[in-house]
Parts: C-alpha cells; sequence; structure tokens
C-alpha cells in the first residue's frame, strides 16, 4: 500500500509546508538546534580522535591503536544529527510519534496508523546508516596514522 503524505490524518493540522510521514517531521526551529548539535557533535568527534590519536602515538603509547575505535559512537551520534538536518526529520519525534512546526518544546501527536508506520520505519534507516557509518569511522580511525 503506497502512503500519500497529503491523506495522512494527525491529531491537529500542521503548516502546509509540514509533516510528511517518513519524510519530513520537524520545522525551522528544530532544525535549527539540530544543526547546533551537529556541529558541536563534529568538533566533539574530531578532538575525540585527536586526542586519542596523540595518546597512541610514540615510543610509549599510553593507549593502544585499537582504542581510537571508540570515536564511532559520538561519529554515529553526530551523523544521526547531520542526517536530522539534511532531512527535516527527528528520530526521537518520529519514533514517539509527535511533529513539531512552531515553537521549540511543543510537539503534535501523529495519530495515523500508517503515518506512524512510516515515521518509524525512516527512524529504523536513519539509525541504522548512521551506526553502519558510525562503524566504518571507528575503523578508519584505528587504521589511519
Amino acid at each position: 500500500m503506497s502512503a500519500d503524505p497529503a491523506t495522512h490524518p494527525i491529531a491537529t493540522p500542521l503548516p502546509d509546508e509540514g509533516y510528511r510521514p517518513g519524510a519530513c517531521n520537524i520545522g525551522p526551529a528544530e532544525v535549527a538546534q539540530r544543526r547546533r548539535a551537529a556541529v558541536v557533535g563534529t568538533v566533539v568527534t574530531v578532538l575525540i580522535y585527536l586526542v586519542l590519536v596523540a595518546l597512541s602515538s610514540g615510543a610509549t603509547p599510553a593507549v593502544s591503536r585499537a582504542s581510537r575505535f571508540v570515536v564511532a559512537l559520538p561519529a554515529a551520534g553526530t551523523i544521526v544529527a547531520w542526517l536530522q538536518v539534511w532531512s527535516r526529520f527527528c528520530v526521537a519525534f518520529g519514533s514517539r510519534g509527535v511533529a513539531n512546526f512552531g515553537p521549540l518544546g511543543t510537539v503534535t501527536r501523529v495519530e495515523d496508523p500508517a503515518a506512524l508506520r512510516a515515521d518509524r520505519a525512516r527512524v529504523l534507516r536513519m539509525v541504522g546508516a548512521a551506526v553502519v557509518a558510525g562503524l566504518v569511522l571507528g575503523l578508519l580511525a584505528i587504521f589511519i596514522p
């Protein structure tokens, strides 16, 4: 069954540029908040990597090169944040069945079962992509000098 975003009712109508099941569940204020988190996450991930490189280098390294794999965790989180910015879709909101196109802290409940399924399928794809990318970056962190 193909889901037509225009035919999925939700509890409270959202603006025309708003909610599309499995495609868009956040507006400009929410996107801006996730962009800030993504930038901070990027900086933190790079700093963790650089510290681990410094600690795992030299004649008597303080940590093993394999310890650099921990970069996979913040990298995966940062990738989720960037995916949310680019797609205008919040993973947490999709999991909870809500959307927000107004001020931060306000949400509208998604009531349509097909829309909820589309949102949760999108959540799984985004988290899966972030986990795989995080694992790849963790492995690269081990093998790149």
